[in-house]
């Protein structure tokens, strides 16, 4: 199970690793928080009053199809996006949103769903929402909620049976150490890299998401599939944009991994893992 914020966050943050295990036969959930409402059209293409209109309704489907594409199932837990809050001072986050929706409440939701699908597995963010938005860390903290009190019969008793997860990882993407491996393969390959003001903007004081992974997933194989996800949600992704920059060669030669942080186990493993059911496989035998 990946528990994200809003649709198009699965596509962009361990999409391959879904796509490679669902194609594996495991079953593999999708659980998006929020409808994205608040989402502005980020794809030139798209801004235009008619989607303006019915976002809602579009958000919902490009996740349907970005699902179909990655092979996974889909849920969403039916909660309203906060919205990015911007300006100085930065406004509250509107009333009855995701972010400032009780915990018990928003936790009680994730926690039907996982007794209703039972992983072994779940996937969330960090303690920074892997960026701050007001949704991701929420994200973060019904997640961490989540996985103990889906197993504990007195917490939420009318949610469903008790179900105990195993694991639990965040998803950890946007490292410098990626991001120079692919500067260097396009620099190498003769063709212009959009990361290079990035690395040049980059504080050397801030330590590198790499140093907290734990675990490396290769998936070069499902990088279309991710792609394809990625621009099934058209509202939010321009197909000219960095996020396609690198060819898909080049990326299975220089970085054919996705990576990720165990930070919570109930079976033994041993670190660094390249597989995120190292440890579950030898005891329930999936």
């Amino acid at each position: 199970m990946a528990v994200h914020a809003h649709p198009d966050d699965e596509s962009s943050k361990g999409a391959a690793t879904m796509a490679k295990y669902a194609a594996e036969g495991h079953e593999v959930l999708v659980v998006t928080c929020t409808g994205g409402e608040a989402g502005s059209v980020l794809n030139p293409a798209m801004d235009r009053p008619e989607v303006l209109a019915n976002m809602t309704e579009i958000r919902r489907e490009e996740m349907a199809r970005a699902a179909k594409i990655l092979g996974v199932q889909h849920k969403w837990l039916g909660f309203v996006d906060s919205g990015l809050p911007e300006g100085d001072p930065l406004p509250p986050v509107p009333e009855g949103s995701f972010a400032v929706v009780p915990l018990e409440e928003s936790t009680e939701a994730l926690v039907r769903a996982i007794r209703e699908f039972r992983p072994h597995v779940i996937l969330t963010y960090d303690e920074n929402g892997g960026y701050p938005h007001p949704d991701h860390i929420r994200t973060h903290e019904i997640s961490m909620a989540a996985f103990d009190a889906a197993a504990e019969p007195d917490r939420f008793p009318g949610a469903g049976d008790p179900w105990q997860p195993l694991k639990l990882y965040y998803i950890h993407g946007f490292s410098r150490a990626r991001m120079v491996a692919f500067h260097e393969a396009l620099t190498e390959a003769g063709i212009e890299s959009p990361y290079a003001e990035w690395l040049e903007k980059w504080d050397p004081d801030k330590a590198d998401v790499m140093e907290r992974v734990t675990t490396r997933v290769e998936c070069g194989d499902f990088f279309e599939a991710r792609d394809e996800a990625l621009k099934a949600h058209a509202t939010q992704i321009d197909p000219e944009s960095r996020w396609f920059a690198v060819p898909r060669d080049i990326q299975r030669a220089t970085w054919p991994t996705e990576e990720y942080e165990l930070v919570r186990s109930l079976v033994d493993s041993t670190l660094p893992e390249d597989d995120l059911f190292a440890g579950i496989r030898e005891k329930v035998g999936t």
